[in-house]
């Protein structure tokens, strides 16, 4: 399926499994975001919705008013952070480049590249829009692809 050209029935249709679909206030400036600090793919952007590619899993982005009709929308804080308690966890992306990345752009790092006890080392950065994004790969001493 080409992403830049399906009709919303179409890609609609085609969704399995588990979906993400977040709320935010500006899509283009969400897009950017996660097309500079994490090397996600964007298609169909506009300002209302974007088909976002994280490797070969798909999300969308929705702005605030398209949901004008949905009781969700009267439930969105005023003010950020409108994504407390959810983590984005993004396995297949390098902390220490993201968080690099992040800085740049001015972006809040809630917590800074760590190795945690739990074999992964991540970043968490926080977008505009207050969700929590967590870039993380298996710490370097446990990667598959470390020659010994």
């Amino acid at each position: 399926m080409d992403l830049n050209t399906v009709s919303a029935e179409d890609f609609g249709a085609s969704l399995r499994g588990l979906g993400l679909n977040l709320l935010v206030r500006d899509v283009p400036a969400q897009v950017d975001f996660l097309t500079d600090v994490f090397g996600m793919t964007a298609h169909q952007v506009s300002e209302d919705f974007a088909i976002i590619a994280y490797g070969d899993q798909v999300f969308q982005l929705h702005a605030d008013g398209t949901y004008h009709a949905h009781p969700l929308l009267g439930l969105l804080p005023e003010t950020p952070p409108r994504g407390a308690g959810l983590e984005l966890r993004l396995y297949d992306t390098d902390p220490d480049a993201a968080a690099t990345r992040a800085r740049a752009r001015g972006a809040q790092i809630l917590q800074p590249p760590t190795d945690k006890p739990h074999g992964l080392r991540e970043v968490c950065i926080l977008c505009d829009n207050g969700y929590a994004w967590v870039a993380s790969l298996p710490k370097p001493d446990l990667r598959k692809d470390t020659a010994p």
